[in-house]
Formats: structure tokens, C-alpha cells, sequence
């Protein structure tokens, strides 16, 4: 039975337990150990950044920078795993306040009982200043370790109050050599990979470390791909990688990473005034299958958060095709949602609203509501309102235009 303290489980029960039947071979094969971990030397080798500070019975708040499929999510387990702790995971996608303060409240409790949690955010880039500023006291005195991954650059994603308080570490592209090792464990490994399955020919392995492009995860899921449609001593080809690769492409996982890979591409486009490009993103999620009411919000997203007031009209037209997806559906909504997208990409830009939004909302959550000056209160009959001042000295502005 898993030990639990104040509801969270322990990180070493987590960390020894095995993937489930029918598991991704990239999850099956996520390493163990920090010696089996492949790759980012300059992190964990003998004089790497991290060897030197995480330690048992410590580990600095930390962010993990990196591509997707560098080791980010691996690399933060095991390091939990090796300073001791009890780890407890959370996702910026899924996640909001609440969930920090569930989060937090637990980790006091497990600290008055001398114990230390490791709180574990993925894309913790996609936390709003409010949400980032609730972790901010509890990472300043100790209460949670924090481990935030993120794919953004952290120095213009993360608040600077909380970035301060934690040390940036920066993951690379797995090289060819990482790469090729990681495939070749997965081919020979008895327990959890392909070991007598298939093989890959030495043009089948180019290609599929070309392919992967320095993210073991891609890879492993088109070597895990090629595999099912195989009979077992089959050796894999370039063509057969390349094909598995263009089902990858289209088949993504539509609450995984490349669900929120393909909308960021989609965002950032239409963000920076590239039609061209935010047509090709959208192309790519409904070719693969995405809700196009997903994709529509994102775009009624962007029209007030990116265009704003620059082009009121913009958030006119992104409304009316979320709505033209609603009424008629795929595939003739696709046509509302091109001329959307294409719109909101072409116009100018502004987030002043926004920003001016949030600071406002900083301000009542830092120091509360301010009283409501008595000129603005509403003027009414009752003779206790008029007594107060209600309503006295407010110049209505249509007198004075």
C-alpha cells in the first residue's frame, strides 16, 4: 500500500513503480536512475551544475529549460528521487490557484512533521501572474522545493519576483550519439523495450535520429509506432520510418504535448503577424483531428488578449466563427476558421487592455479594495445616503464634454 502523508504519495513508491500494460514505449523506457539518464552532461555528469548542488536532503527551486523530449520531466523525478522528498506534481495546463493551495497546504502540514515536498510544475510558463505570484512566499521560505519545466524562455515567461528565487538550468537537443543510445537501448532492453521484436537497419536508424530531431520522446514513439504494424524479426527500413514518423505527424495525442505544441505554433503565429503561418498550424491540428471549437476559443483568445483595441473587429469575427463551428461544424467551418485566423494574424496588435487589466488585478489582490469615494456611491432617496454624501461633488461628464 503506498505511504501517504497529508494525501501525497511518497517519491520513492512513485519513482520504483512500474509502467502500466499497454504503457508507450517511451514511458516504458523513461529511465530509472540517474545513471541510466542520457544525455545533458553539463547538467549531471561528474562536474555538471546540478551534481554539484542537489544533494540528499537538498534541492534548490529550480526551473529545467528545454526542447521538448530533452529530459525535463525524467531529469526533475530523479533529482527528487535523489535528494529525498516527497514529490508532488502539478500541470500549468490543468492546474490554477486552488490547486497551489491544496498543494501548499499539505506541504505545511508535511513540514511540521519534519518532512519537505518537491512540487513539480509542468509548462509552468502557462501559470498567469496571479498563479505565479501564489507560489512566490511559499518557494521564498521553504515550504514547497519547486521544480518548474518549461519549453519558454524562463526570463520572459516567469514573473521576475518568483524567477528570482530559483536557479534557471538549461537542457539542449539530445545530440546523434544520446539519441542513437537511447534507440539502442530500447531495441535490446528484455524487460521493457523491443528485444527480439524488430531491428532497424543502419539507414532505418539515420533516418529515425534525423527525423527525432534531438527529442527522444518523438523518437521512441516512431520506433514504438514502426514496431506495431510489424511482425516481430523484422528489420525496419527508412521507408517504414518515415512512414510511422507521417503517422505520428497526423495521429498526435489531443491532450498531449503535441496537442499544445501545434496550438502554441498556432498562438505565437497569429501573435506575430504571420497568416501564412497560423494557416499552416491550423491546417496541421484539423488534418490531425483536433476539436475545432478548441481551435475556434484560441482564437477568440487571441483576438482580445494580442489584437485588442488596435482592431476591435477582429474579436467580431473570431465570435462569429466559434459560432459558424457550433452551427454548421466540419468540414465547411474549416472556411470560418481560415478567414478568422488569417484576420486576426494580419491586424495590428495590442495587449495595452489586458495589461492594464491584470495590474489593476494585482493591486486589489495585494492591498484589497479600496472604498468606494462617497462622489462615485449612487444618489439615492433614502435620507441616511444623502446624509453620508452620496453622490455630492460628481460632475456628470456629458455636461462637461
Amino acid at each position: 500500500m503506498p505511504r501517504r502523508t497529508s494525501g501525497i504519495t511518497a517519491s520513492d513508491e512513485l519513482f520504483s513503480a512500474e509502467p502500466p500494460p499497454g504503457a508507450p514505449l517511451a514511458a516504458r523506457m523513461r529511465p530509472r536512475t540517474l545513471d541510466e539518464f542520457v544525455g545533458q552532461g553539463h547538467l549531471i555528469g561528474d562536474d555538471g551544475a546540478l551534481t554539484k548542488v542537489v544533494k540528499p536532503g537538498h534541492l534548490p527551486s529550480m526551473v529545467l529549460w528545454g526542447p521538448p523530449g530533452s529530459g525535463k520531466t525524467t531529469l526533475a523525478r530523479l533529482l527528487a528521487d535523489r535528494s529525498g522528498g516527497t514529490w508532488r506534481q502539478l500541470s500549468a495546463v490543468s492546474s490554477g490557484v486552488a490547486d497551489v493551495r491544496a498543494l501548499v497546504a499539505e506541504a505545511k502540514l508535511l513540514r511540521e512533521a519534519g518532512g519537505r515536498t518537491i512540487a513539480f510544475i509542468d509548462e509552468l510558463h502557462r501559470f498567469n501572474k496571479s498563479q505565479q505570484d501564489a507560489l512566490l512566499p511559499h518557494v521564498e521560505d521553504g515550504t514547497i522545493a519547486l521544480i518548474g519545466a518549461t519549453t519558454e524562455n524562463p526570463y520572459y515567461e516567469i514573473n521576475s519576483p518568483l524567477l528570482s528565487r530559483m536557479r534557471v538550468y538549461r537542457l539542449e537537443p539530445l545530440d546523434t550519439d544520446a539519441l542513437g543510445a537511447i534507440v539502442d537501448r530500447a531495441l535490446a532492453d528484455a524487460d521493457h523495450g523491443l528485444t527480439g521484436r524488430v531491428g532497424l537497419s543502419e539507414e532505418g536508424r539515420a533516418t529515425l535520429l534525423d527525423l527525432a530531431g534531438g527529442d527522444a520522446r518523438s523518437a521512441l514513439n516512431i520506433l514504438d509506432a514502426a514496431a506495431a504494424v510489424l511482425d516481430d524479426n523484422v528489420l525496419i527500413g527508412p521507408e517504414g520510418v518515415a512512414e510511422a514518423a507521417q503517422q505520428r505527424l497526423l495521429a498526435y495525442d489531443r491532450v498531449g504535448d503535441q496537442h499544445y505544441e501545434a496550438a502554441s505554433a498556432f498562438i505565437k503565429s497569429m501573435r506575430g503577424n504571420d497568416p501564412d503561418a497560423a494557416l499552416y498550424w491550423l491546417a496541421s491540428m484539423v488534418a490531425a483531428g483536433e476539436d475545432p471549437t478548441f481551435i475556434a476559443r484560441r482564437i477568440v483568445i487571441a483576438a482580445s488578449e494580442d489584437v485588442g483595441n488596435a482592431d476591435p473587429r477582429a474579436l467580431q469575427l473570431a465570435v462569429s466563427a466559434m459560432q459558424a463551428v457550433e452551427m454548421i461544424g466540419l468540414p465547411e467551418a474549416q472556411y470560418a476558421l481560415a478567414q478568422a485566423a488569417a484576420y486576426v494574424a494580419s491586424a495590428p496588435k495590442s495587449n495595452r487592455a489586458g495589461a492594464a487589466y491584470f495590474a489593476a488585478l494585482a493591486e486589489v489582490e495585494e492591498h484589497g479594495r479600496l472604498p468606494v469615494p462617497l462622489r462615485l456611491r449612487p444618489s439615492s432617496h433614502r435620507r441616511l445616503s444623502r446624509e453620508q454624501g452620496y453622490g455630492r461633488g460628481y460632475l456628470h461628464p456629458h455636461d462637461y464634454a
